[in-house]
């Protein structure tokens, strides 16, 4: 008997799933492991396997296409065996904001470009003609244009009596104004006196359109929400990072793995949150947890949005476990091959762009997150140090707080512990 096969749902986000590439055609031989397909999550493009044994006998997409999660997308069955009313079990292809059509809409390519050419000429009450004799000439009698060519100078900012007509008579057409470049005019006047004309600076507009990806898809819906749902607040610190660069260097010298600054800030925050266990925490609704295991998420940057892989019990590694680890989940997110394992059970994150300059942000909490730790670059300035002005280095942070959850004073100490161990480094082996 025929079975249908339906979209999982591959990770705790997922709605729905795009058809990256299909593995198998209608026709061929299947068994239960098999990978039937590759599947573009919310996360990452992943494995599906197929559970019946058969003859694939439809494809209910193509690839590229779209389906909500516990859709119909295949159907497994013996060879020649009628499956028409397996498909009226549920939807095919439809995506969520579809209105069921009767079969599959035709992909779209997702990166054409829409190019404008030229001005299209607004329509008129009676048609336009430049053979006609009507209109033929401007009010300046002596000038001879189409109405057309007048239309189009005017929408295109040029001065026609500077433009050649290649017309009947010398008459301006169309195509005169199409062609006509700046460089090409004629003077207006022979005259002594002189005038200002106007520079005409032409181009072409243009733009390109791309499917949203179900990356970004669960991006907007998971910040927009978290955004207007917690009440954010903001504290922004400034530390001094000279001790930290040293020893940072210092390290690097013994070190296996090159050790950043991101993986100090990693390892200082998680000793800052063993101290400051209320930041490490999550609103549920009608109940406050408070994690007793520090796992921080570790925002990076790929080609379709964002990813947080998280490093697990952070507070228990070493500089350069942590360092090896963050390493491997920026190669697996770059190739899109991260797991769910990966990604899930964070309890605190960091979103770093000291790396592309950025002096200070504000940062959108991560649920289930209550807070997420913005950090800047480390530049050079100018600090009193021992009541001198000398050269410093600095780095601002910013931590974004859910005020249901942590108070002003328990951000403020968080932040506090966390600029102790970073100006003394030391302190994060005691």
């Amino acid at each position: 008997m025929a079975e249908v096969v339906r979209l999982p749902k591959m990770s705790d986000t997922m709605t729905e799933g795009v058809i990256v590439k299909w593995n198998y055609k209608v026709g061929d031989s299947v068994k239960s492991g098999d990978i039937l397909a590759e599947v573009e999550t919310d996360k990452a493009t992943m494995d599906m396997e197929v559970y019946a044994k058969g003859t694939l006998l439809h494809l209910a997409l193509q690839e590229g296409d779209a389906a909500p999660v516990d859709s119909i997308i295949a159907v497994v069955g013996a060879p020649g065996e009628d499956f028409s009313s397996l498909l009226s079990a549920g939807p095919v292809s439809a995506a969520p904001a579809a209105s069921a059509p009767a079969a599959p809409a035709a992909p779209i390519p997702a990166a054409t470009p829409v190019i404008a050419a030229e001005p299209i000429a607004q329509p008129v009450s009676t048609p336009v003609a430049e053979s006609s004799a009507e209109g033929s000439t401007d009010s300046d009698e002596r000038l001879k244009a189409s109405p057309l060519a007048k239309k189009l100078a005017q929408d295109k900012g040029i001065d026609i009596h500077q433009v050649n007509g290649s017309g009947e008579n010398g008459r301006i057409v169309k195509k005169d104004i199409e062609n006509f470049t700046p460089t090409a005019a004629k003077p207006a006047s022979t005259s002594t006196a002189v005038t200002n004309t106007a520079v005409v600076v032409s181009g072409t507009e243009g733009f390109h359109e791309v499917n949203v990806s179900q990356m970004r898809k669960t991006i907007a819906a998971r910040l927009g929400e978290s955004k207007f749902s917690a009440p954010h607040f903001y504290l922004t610190l400034e530390i001094n990072m000279d001790k930290a660069t040293v020893a940072r260097e210092q390290m690097n010298t013994i070190s296996d793995v090159k050790i950043s600054m991101n993986d100090l800030v990693i390892k200082a925050s998680a000793a800052a949150l063993r101290k400051n266990p209320n930041i490490n925490s999550s609103w549920l609704g009608t109940k406050i947890r408070y994690n007793h295991h520090i796992h921080i998420g570790v925002a990076m940057a790929v080609e379709d949005g964002l990813l947080v892989p998280v490093v697990r019990f952070a507070d228990n590694k070493s500089l350069s476990q942590i360092s090896s680890e963050v390493k491997e989940y920026g190669k697996k997110a770059k190739e899109k091959k991260l797991q769910p394992q990966d990604w899930s059970g964070n309890t605190f994150t960091i979103s770093n762009l000291g790396m592309f300059g950025i002096d200070e942000f504000t940062a959108i909490i991560n649920p289930p997150d209550a807070c997420i730790l913005a950090v800047g670059t480390v530049k050079d300035t100018v600090g009193v140090v021992n009541g001198e002005i000398k050269p410093v280095k600095t780095m601002k942070v910013t931590l974004s707080c859910d005020h249901r959850v942590v108070d002003g004073t328990m951000g403020a100490q968080f932040l506090k512990t966390l600029k102790e161990y970073l100006e003394e480094p030391y302190r994060l082996l005691v």
